[in-house]
C-alpha cells in the first residue's frame, strides 16, 4: 500500500508569511499539534509543531560563559507571560523547522511507519512533484494497519 492511498488530502497548513498567532488558532480550532508551512506555490518550506512553541516560551537554562579573566552567567530573565505575548506576532518561519521530513506520493506505508518511528515525529507531509498533497500521521497508520480489530 502506498502513501496516496491512506493520506489525508485536506491538509491544514499555514503560509510562510503567517504569524504564530494564526498557527495557534489552527491548533486550537482543529485540535492538532503541527502544521506544514507552505509558500504561494504550495511547496513545503517548513513545519511548525506545538513542541517548537513550547521550546520558545519555556525557560531557557542558565549558561555559564568562561572568559579569560572571569566567568559570567547568562540567565533567561524574560517572564513567561512576556514570551507568550511576543510569540503571537512573530512570523511563523522564525520558529518553524526549515528541514522538513517528507515522503513522496508513492512511498510504501511500511517505509512511512519506519520514518515516523525513527525520526520520532507525529506526522509526515506527502509531496507530489514538489507540492504538498497530503499528510499521514502515526494514528493514520495505526488505524489502517489494525482496522481488522474494530
Amino acid at each position: 500500500m502506498q502513501a496516496h492511498e491512506i493520506m489525508i488530502r485536506n491538509v491544514y497548513k499555514v503560509k510562510e508569511y503567517d504569524t504564530v498567532r494564526s498557527v495557534i488558532e489552527r491548533f486550537i480550532q482543529h485540535r492538532i499539534s503541527g502544521l506544514p508551512v507552505v509558500n504561494d506555490r504550495n511547496e513545503i518550506v517548513g513545519y511548525i509543531s506545538d513542541g517548537d512553541i513550547m521550546r520558545y516560551i519555556g525557560k531557557k537554562e542558565d549558561r555559564v560563559v568562561n572568559l579569560i579573566y572571569y566567568s559570567t552567567v547568562i540567565s533567561d530573565a524574560e517572564a513567561f507571560e512576556e514570551k507568550v505575548e511576543r510569540i503571537l506576532d512573530l512570523n511563523v518561519m522564525t520558529i518553524a523547522k526549515k528541514k522538513v521530513v517528507t515522503a513522496p506520493w508513492e512511498e510504501d506505508i511500511d517505509r512511512i511507519a519506519t520514518i515516523l518511528g525513527q525520526k520520532q515525529i507525529k506526522k509526515v507531509p506527502i509531496e507530489r512533484n514538489g507540492v504538498l498533497v497530503g499528510i499521514i500521521s502515526r494514528g493514520d497508520i495505526i488505524r489502517h494497519a489494525f482496522k481488522i480489530i474494530t
